[in-house]
């Protein structure tokens, strides 16, 4: 989820049963590319965690809509100030601020335009993952009945007003470990496995027992010498969790 350069008030929805994912520990030489040697772990069996937006999607379909619905200029503006003078809450907000019109028009598109990559089915019938992205479960959850696909979704919400969508975040409390609201909150307190690909993934990434990334999240965690495994669809997460 959004790629920027470096450097919320909704209930979850119901936790379908899943089952179990056998943790596996990372073992890779610092700034090691690829797919790393794996040893089993004991313990307790990981949660499965997904990034919506270029993760499960092929596009960031946040950007997606800003494009075709609000204002593109100001999205270019404002990605290089995230982590600098914004948070991405504030970044989300004001570009989806440029958005009025009416949310069926922009529901109706997503579900047309909007790509997932392949083994999102299979994925969600072996493990159960949880969605969790700086997204919206407005924009989320049609993509995933169009697919067929039920999932539990951690998101937050969108207002479609006149003058502007108002976003209703999930979450407003900072993180200790970031220093702004994020998604650790959201997956900690038991082991889990954790897919992402951008800005938003980070802080959840960095605590996860594995890691599959790819794209901006996979470039920082090379940078700071993080083991991950790269993936490019969902079937090679499947696979890899086989």
């Amino acid at each position: 989820m959004r790629h920027v350069q470096p450097a919320q008030a909704l209930q979850a929805r119901p936790r379908p049963r899943r089952r179990q994912v056998r943790a596996l520990l990372v073992r890779a030489a610092r700034g090691h590319r690829g797919r790393p040697d794996l040893a089993p772990l004991a313990g307790p069996a990981l949660r499965l965690f997904l990034d919506w937006d270029g993760t499960v999607t092929v596009q960031d379909s946040l950007v997606q809509v800003i494009h075709e619905f609000g204002d593109p200029a100001l999205l270019r503006r404002l990605e290089s100030r995230v982590g600098v003078d914004l948070t991405l809450h504030e970044e989300i907000a004001l570009e989806f601020a440029s958005i009025t019109a009416p949310f069926e028009e922009v529901v109706g598109w997503v579900v047309e335009h909007v790509e997932v990559r392949d083994g999102l089915g299979a994925l969600a019938q072996r493990f159960a993952p949880v969605v969790i992205s700086a997204g919206f479960h407005e924009l989320i959850e049609p993509v995933l009945e169009r697919e067929g696909v039920r999932l539990e979704v951690l998101a937050n919400g969108v207002e479609a007003r006149p003058e502007g969508w108002r976003v209703r975040f999930r979450d407003e409390a900072a993180c200790a470990s970031c220093g702004e609201p994020c998604k650790r909150g959201g997956v900690s307190g038991e082991p889990y496995v954790y897919v992402g690909d951008g800005y938003s993934d980070r802080c959840a990434a960095l605590a996860a027992d594995r890691i599959f990334a790819r794209n901006g999240l996979a470039r920082h965690l090379e940078a700071r010498g993080v083991p991950y495994e790269r993936f490019d669809d969902l079937h090679d997460v499947g696979a890899a969790l086989s």
